[in-house]
């Protein structure tokens, strides 16, 4: 199909570059304004993404429609889509476990054509180039990654089969985001004790470590409103291989010590630290 019309459903930080880069090769990227915050509004003009009123509006305009949002939010704004029939290609590109992923295919399926996605890295802006990972129908994710031929976005197929794309992710979230969670408990039982600079020290001493970058603790804990759910999902997928989820677990429980500090900007990794030691 030539330019389609690409929706995006609640454009967050990622969703809207995403779709700005899609926009280059489709014939309009649309997004609902209802009932969205004034950030939403002004992100979405920033990427030149157009305004419809309503949920049916923007799917009876739109060929392929992307849902990148909270993992909490995927299967409910599956369900919306369902309601309404839509028979386009749906993109469903949130860190969700390979079986919420499946769910989601059987509730929209056969009416839509769904492709499975996983996005790794950061938005794709600045020179930032993420790997949208894709696993699906061969003729759907074809066009998937016909949407972002020669943009910032990366596409990689990964097979036909529902739940690849998101095993991916989510095996690579799982060490990416814990393993930052780890550096908080560590630096700041180093801190209690008096030796955090001595700890930052000895991790310098080895190449790629976080350790070694403990200012990316105050980042963790302005992103871990988002984390936190992406890491249960994690753990619904370990547990579903057979494997011990409890770590992701643990680390998802450490990560609600952080939610009022939610997109926070200037937190330092004092502020970040103090926070995690309060119940």
């Amino acid at each position: 199909m030539d330019q389609p019309t690409v929706g995006i459903l609640h454009p967050g930080s990622m969703g809207a570059a995403i779709a700005a880069c899609a926009a280059t090769n489709a014939a309009a990227a649309v997004w609902c304004s209802a009932e969205r915050s004034a950030a939403s509004m002004a992100r979405a003009e920033h990427f030149g993404l157009t305004p419809v009123a309503t949920l049916p509006e923007l799917l009876d305009r739109s060929e392929v429609v992307i849902s990148l949002c909270p993992p909490a939010a995927a299967e409910g704004l599956a369900h919306d889509v369902a309601r309404h029939r839509f028979d386009g290609v749906y993109l469903e590109a949130n860190a969700i476990s390979p079986e919420r992923m499946k769910r989601i295919a059987g509730l929209l399926e056969p009416t839509a054509t769904v492709v499975d996605g996983g996005v790794v890295g950061s938005p794709p802006v600045r020179g930032k180039t993420p790997v949208l990972f894709l696993s699906g129908p061969a003729v759907a994710t074809e066009q998937i990654e016909a949407l972002f031929a020669d943009t910032a976005v990366q596409t990689k197929a990964l097979g036909t089969e529902i739940g690849k794309a998101s095993a991916l992710k989510l095996a690579y979230a799982s060490f990416q985001k814990t393993s930052r969670v780890l550096v908080a408990l560590a630096v700041g039982m180093a801190r209690e004790h008096g030796v955090d600079q001595e700890l930052i020290e000895v991790a310098s001493r080895r190449t790629d470590s976080y350790l070694s970058e403990p200012q990316y603790v105050a980042k963790t804990a302005a992103r871990a409103w988002r984390w936190g759910p992406e890491l249960d999902e994690a753990a619904d997928a370990l547990a579903a291989a057979g494997l011990p989820p409890e770590m992701l677990r643990a680390a998802a429980t450490t990560l609600t010590r952080w939610h009022d500090v939610k997109d926070d900007g200037e937190l330092t990794l004092t502020d970040a630290l103090n926070r995690l030691v309060q119940p």
